[in-house]
């Protein structure tokens, strides 16, 4: 396996560790700029909404530049948006410097999958992909752990110079060490449309958004639910997030395993034993060991949704991976955005312990609609065109 893959995933756990490491710090943030918890899980939200609002259009008015200019470009300014947000002197700042590299974070994604698939020989190029992968699987694990940790160890500044000096790392060792990549060939806009077609598409985003929402609107807030609900300590907090983060890499590893056996099997188990475990957490949450077993239990299930979100919405689009690439990081984004804005106002309306109802709710749906199956039926290609 060539190193500039391992770069790319270097590349891809800065850029998710800069997404979700708010969450550990979200309400030291909260405090320090005099803002309600809800209100400061729009650094989060608002970062998400934006990747999803944009991700397909970046996509594609950026397919034609340099790969490695255009991942290198994106690397930088995450660097640069980290700095600006760690010598934030108010809320509006902050929120400012978070969304500003959101507009180029589906393009990374996009990129670099595709990128390390053409790095190696054909039949290598799964494993080439799944390796970029990782890095988004274990920043998803162990980025959040690692920034609270260090907000805790010093301030919430901190934690975002962290990210900011993983982003210029990888920027430095993609610039050095990765050749350039001109696009080759170029692929027609009304050739990768022809993916949009496809229902069952659409089907699989739309239950890869409602998932993700389910999962965030509990995630989201994990730290202010231990703080109110299991009454922990900044410290205790840090590690019960080390403990989720660490048992999801073994889930990670697991869920890949079971999706190459049986993709809807999976998702459904996958499902189920979210709903279970969130069960778990409302009525143990306020009991100190308990809940660290079911912190445990949950970080194992919960980092193998990525992978399956990711599993069954590309699977669809064979031959138009980059915009399906990006598609699944917008709707999976928009998910993140759902999820935190509904747990917020469980939060605000009804107290943070209320908020598992609402993740609980949202499985529910998932997993009706992993019964939907509408692969056969396709939407005419010269109506997506306009043609």
């Amino acid at each position: 396996m060539k190193k500039s893959i391992y770069i790319m995933a270097l590349g891809a756990f800065g850029i998710i560790t800069t997404e979700f490491g708010v969450i550990g710090i979200m309400p030291t943030i909260a405090r320090e700029f005099h803002v309600s918890i809800d209100t400061a899980g729009w650094l989060l939200s608002g970062f998400a909404l934006t990747i999803a609002l944009t991700g397909p259009f970046s996509v594609l008015l950026t397919s034609k530049f340099n790969r490695k200019v255009m991942m290198c470009l994106v690397l930088a300014i995450f660097a640069v948006s980290n700095v600006l947000s760690a010598i934030s002197p108010n809320f509006t700042m902050l929120m400012i410097a978070r969304i500003l590299p959101a507009f180029l974070h589906p393009v990374f994604w996009a990129v670099a999958t595709v990128a390390a698939s053409r790095q190696v020989e054909p039949k290598d190029a799964p494993k080439a992909v799944s390796v970029v992968l990782g890095g988004l699987s274990v920043a998803t694990v162990l980025g959040v752990p690692i920034t609270t940790y260090v907000a805790e160890l010093v301030n919430w500044k901190a934690s975002f110079v962290l990210s900011g000096l993983i982003n210029l790392a990888a920027f430095l060792a993609l610039a050095a060490f990765v050749p350039s990549m001109p696009v080759a060939e170029k692929t027609s806009t009304k050739s990768q449309l022809k993916a949009l077609g496809n229902r069952q598409l659409w089907v699989n985003l739309t239950a890869t958004l409602i998932m993700i929402a389910g999962m965030f609107a509990s995630y989201g807030y994990l730290a202010e639910y231990l703080g109110k609900i299991s009454r922990m300590g900044g410290g205790e907090i840090s590690l019960m997030l080390l403990l989720f983060g660490g048992a999801g890499i073994a889930g990670n590893w697991l869920t890949g395993i079971a999706l190459s056996r049986n993709v809807i099997l999976t998702t459904r188990l996958f499902l189920l034993s979210l709903i279970f475990v969130h069960l778990l957490a409302y009525t143990f949450g306020g009991l100190f060991i308990p809940m660290a077993i079911i912190i445990s239990i949950w970080g194992f299930i919960h980092t193998g949704g990525f992978l399956i979100g990711q599993t069954r919405s590309t699977s669809e689009a064979p031959d138009a991976p980059e915009l399906a690439a990006s598609l699944m990081v917008s709707f999976g984004n928009a998910g993140v955005t759902i999820g935190t804005m509904l747990g917020g106002f469980m939060i605000t309306s009804y107290g943070v312990h209320q908020i598992i109802w609402i993740s609980i709710l949202l499985f529910v749906l998932a997993f009706a609609l992993s019964f939907v199956c509408m692969r056969k039926q396709t939407v005419p290609v010269l109506e997506l065109s306009g043609e």
